[in-house]
């Protein structure tokens, strides 16, 4: 009988920077004690897909590096080859938002690059639209359900006959009533929900299906002027007839004699509506018209190994192009503060940024938590042993550019007079509402890296998933989009990836490619940040 040998894996880590005292396991299913790294120690513990290996001993108190930054300071001693997790590590005290470097990072090479181009839809208001879709604003919860129903009458009865129209949307949200609504904070869910109403993909229709008795009216919302007025011929100008208000169906008129009056009302001005965004046609338009969000969601260790530098090569590539791009999630950029004011192109710029900071410290402190509250349990499971460690992993979103503009949560680009460049959009991690904030700062496209993996997809913007590691692209095939995880097979380079997603985008937002969120119509609801209390 033939004898049979198990060949054992070859051990891979992943050390970040020369300087690093840790590296992570790259091995699927880990590694098991006594194995001999390459060029390192004998590992003295079993430790999963990436979790951290003590490549040095490490007394008690000593600094954990991994980045090259202070991740954490050891709690015990730790021989070499040990496994280095949450348990073992306490997080250093935060950044001090004091005598940050402003502007000092040297300025990259980044020469334009010229002659991309995608096929959108141009708005009237000058903006460009990666879909075609009608949305349904709501002022309130309350009518959550009736615009729901009617949603579905139009998607089987109306929008069948209009061929050029993408989908139909209810923007719910769970704002409205039952809030402090002149409460200082209260600016921030109503400017969101607002700027959702004009985000890019809506082609200036702006229509609103209100109760009538709730304290966030129409005209509060919308007020006359503040967007803009379609006429007949799909001209829109934005401020025109200032006292014209937006285009609302209430549902307590007296009108309405029944449910079925209200559902033939929403679909009635629904109609209108369709007309005008199905006379449009996509046309060839600069890359520069792209907004795009970059934001991380199920982080893990591979995060800031693989698909988070391959998105940061990627939003070098936009900016060189013209675009737009937004990084976000304040506690996971909380501690990197300093690498991002001295990427500040103004003092004026660093200081919105620390002052953004600052603002979300506070609220944090109100409600008797810090940035520590951020890491999940999957997290951790993924070998992220602290904030400190996630944000160091989560800036390279952004690239190497230098941040042009800052904008508060529920903020819109074009308000602020940002057209272009690299912009910290502030928001809180939470996926959802991170999500939303960046639409209503104007996004038309969205991407999205996740190490753990999430379903997660908009209904307003193509969502493009990439996968931090070829297990998961594996398993998820037809979830993830892009497997960033051959980065680290040692099958494809950042840039390799980099470039992939460019490309990628232009189909995407051309119409050319859908996202597989979008194939399975895969929907989080809008979550609006309210700050403000709730009576």
């Amino acid at each position: 009988m033939a004898m049979t040998t198990e060949r054992k894996p070859v051990p891979l880590v992943i050390r970040m920077h020369d300087n690093d005292n840790v590296a992570i396991v790259a091995n699927d299913g880990g590694l098991a004690a006594g194995t001999q790294l390459p060029e390192g120690p004998t590992l003295v513990d079993d430790l999963p897909q990436g979790h951290k290996v003590a490549l040095v001993d490490l007394p008690a108190g000593a600094d954990v590096r991994r980045y090259n930054v202070v991740i954490g300071r050891t709690n015990k001693r730790l021989p070499a080859g040990s496994w280095v997790h949450e348990r073992v590590l306490d997080i250093p005290e935060a950044r001090s938002l004091d005598g940050l470097p402003v502007g000092t990072a040297p300025a990259p090479d980044l020469a334009p690059l010229e002659g991309y181009t995608f096929e959108g839809y141009r708005n009237a208001d000058g903006s460009v639209g990666t879909r075609n879709i009608l949305a349904i604003t709501q002022t309130v919860q309350c009518v959550a359900g009736v615009v729901d129903f009617a949603v579905r009458r139009i998607k089987s009865e109306l929008l069948p006959a209009y061929t050029n129209v993408d989908d139909v949307v209810a923007l719910a949200h769970g704002y409205g009533c039952g809030v402090a609504i002149d409460a200082p904070d209260a600016v921030v869910p109503i400017r969101t929900l607002r700027n959702i109403t004009l985000n890019p993909n809506f082609g200036n229709e702006v229509m609103v299906v209100s109760l009538g008795c709730e304290k966030l009216r129409p005209e509060r919302l919308l007020p006359p002027g503040s967007f803009p007025i379609v006429d007949g011929g799909g001209v829109a100008r934005v401020g025109a007839h200032e006292d014209a208000g937006p285009d609302v169906v209430c549902l307590q008129d007296a009108q309405h004699v029944g449910f079925m009056s209200m559902i033939e009302s929403i679909v009635e001005h629904a109609r209108a509506h369709l007309e005008r965004l199905n006379a449009r046609r996509r046309e060839t338009v600069s890359a520069s018209e792209l907004v795009v969000g970059v934001q991380c969601g199920g982080s893990d260790a591979f995060s800031g190994v693989t698909a988070n530098p391959a998105v940061g090569f990627c939003a070098d590539l936009l900016v060189r192009a013209g675009a737009t791009v937004m990084f976000s999630e304040v506690t996971e950029v909380r501690d990197a503060i300093d690498q991002l004011t001295s990427r500040a192109a103004t003092p004026e710029i660093a200081e919105a940024m620390v002052r953004e900071m600052a603002w979300y410290d506070a609220y944090l402190k109100r409600g008797a938590a810090d940035r520590s509250a951020n890491t999940t349990p999957g997290n951790k499971k993924g070998g992220l042993s602290n904030i400190v460690e996630k944000a160091m992993g989560s800036i390279v979103k952004s690239g190497r550019a230098p941040i042009t503009g800052v904008l508060s949560p529920g903020e819109r680009l074009r308000d602020r007079g940002i057209t272009r460049g690299l912009v910290y959009a502030a928001t809180p991690a939470s996926d959802f509402i991170c999500g939303t904030l960046q639409l209503a700062a104007g996004m038309n496209l969205h991407v999205f890296t996740t190490g753990r993996g999430t379903p997660y997809g908009l209904a307003e913007v193509p969502v493009i998933k990439v996968a931090t590691r070829t297990e998961l692209a594996r398993r998820w095939h037809d979830l993830m989009d892009v497997n960033a995880g051959r980065i680290a097979d040692g099958e494809a380079t950042i840039e390799d990836m980099g470039w992939e997603l460019f490309h990628l985008m232009l189909d995407v937002a051309s119409g050319r490619r859908k996202t597989w969120a979008e194939q399975w119509k895969l929907q989080n609801a809008l979550v609006l940040f309210n700050p403000a209390p709730v009576t």
